[in-house]
């Protein structure tokens, strides 16, 4: 369809894109055009008869009751001056023009109004047509005029407070929705942050792990070999490949962890390593063995049957406890236990405490990162002296 010597009318600016002012001086033009086409075709009696009026008086109606339509979400003082119009009107003899138009007053009061206004509205559109019927078979004596001028109201009174009140119901159930989607998106977004902050505490907790253990035991034995000044080349041998092999158990596994960050940006191909448990709990011995640790492993679990969660919880654990050892008792003695016990892992890990060295107050970050992996696993863990040793216990639940 085309407009203006083809003109698209797609390429008209839709009505609802306009401005407030300018849509109701739209709807006010084109209400008075077609009302003005009504009277000169002189289809506007209502009522039987001719129209003794002159054609400006009611164009002239016409024009005020049109130029009000510039208040007509201004309530009630557009639908209170429309009234008075219509009631004019009615005087000289209702006429259909201005009856439409006023239907587009009820109509903008009950959509525009506040929710009070619009229940009163339909209070109102009900009590006037009850109110036109009852008048109308008190004057005529019958049934069927009664009947007629229900009828009649319909589409003056009842239909446009009725559609006004079901275009404002749909519109208050999409702001409803638009707002609990808005709500919906900012919890989407806090939960992403807190995914995102656990995600970081986690990969933080591994670094340290990774790091701490295997680095820490590299620097202790590369300082024994030193120390050694050579006189016992075996021993500096053994250490120097324990040394290689944290420092691959190390790369390892950094390749690993930035394999699955990778992998988490779409290189699904890069390669990963799965994390260690405790089936790997020897290297782990003997790596603290060669950084001069006497240890003595009082358990033979390997990790069968347990979650993945709780052995690698507990492979970590022990991991923590050892490069501890390492760092604050070196050369002392250190006993490993792993047991478990009905539905709960325990893992001990205690070790002599040097002389006159105070305790230490189990602050560490070491610490805090064995009691948050216990915890993620709903397990608890403890460490503090214990008689002369120092002893680190996790309690790990293997059910649930």
């Amino acid at each position: 369809m085309c407009w203006d010597g083809g003109v698209p009318l797609r390429a008209l600016p839709r009505l609802r894109t306009l401005p407030v002012w300018q849509q109701d001086t739209v709807i006010a033009l084109g209400t008075w055009l077609i009302g003005l086409l009504v009277y000169v075709a002189g289809i506007h009696q209502l009522l039987g008869g001719a129209d003794r009026n002159p054609l400006w008086i009611r164009l002239a109606e016409l024009t005020v009751l049109c130029g009000l339509e510039l208040l007509r979400r201004w309530v009630p003082g557009g639908l209170l001056l429309a009234c008075g119009v219509l009631a004019a009107d009615i005087t000289l003899g209702p006429s259909l023009p201005v009856l439409i138009v006023f239907t587009d007053f009820l109509y903008a009061a009950t959509l525009y109004g506040s929710r009070r206004t619009s229940r009163v509205m339909i209070g109102i559109a009900v009590a006037a047509t009850a109110a036109v019927v009852v008048a109308v078979a008190a004057l005529s004596a019958q049934w069927r005029q009664a009947v007629l001028a229900a009828l009649g109201c319909l589409p003056f009174l009842i239909t446009p407070v009725w559609w006004a009140a079901n275009v404002r119901q749909q519109r208050d159930i999409a702001d409803t929705e638009r707002a609990n989607g808005e709500q919906l998106a900012k919890i989407a977004e806090l939960d992403r942050q807190a995914a995102v902050g656990a995600e970081r505490a986690r990969m933080a907790r591994d670094l340290h792990d990774v790091v701490a253990g295997h680095l820490s035991a590299i620097a202790i034995q590369s300082e024994a070999v030193l120390s050694s000044s050579g006189t016992n080349p075996a021993l500096a041998r053994g250490v120097l490949e324990s040394v290689r092999e944290n420092s691959v158990s190390a790369l390892e596994e950094m390749r690993a962890m930035i394999g699955l960050l990778r992998s988490a940006q779409g290189d699904a191909e890069m390669e990963t390593t799965a994390p260690p448990r405790l089936a790997e709990l020897s290297k782990l011995v003997e790596s603290a063995r060669a950084s001069g640790l006497r240890v003595e492993v009082r358990s033979t679990m390997d990790g069968q049957g347990l979650p993945a969660a709780v052995d690698l919880t507990a492979y970590r654990i022990a991991q923590e406890a050892l490069t501890n050892a390492v760092k604050h008792a070196p050369g002392g003695r250190v006993v490993l236990d792993i047991r478990r016990d009905g539905d709960v892992l325990t893992v001990e890990v205690s070790n002599g405490l040097r002389r006159g060295e105070p305790a230490a107050d189990g602050a560490g970050l070491g610490l805090l990162n064995m009691r948050e992996r216990a915890a993620a696993v709903g397990g608890t863990l403890s460490a503090g002296p214990s008689g002369t040793d120092w002893l680190v216990r996790a309690e790990l639940p293997v059910e649930g």
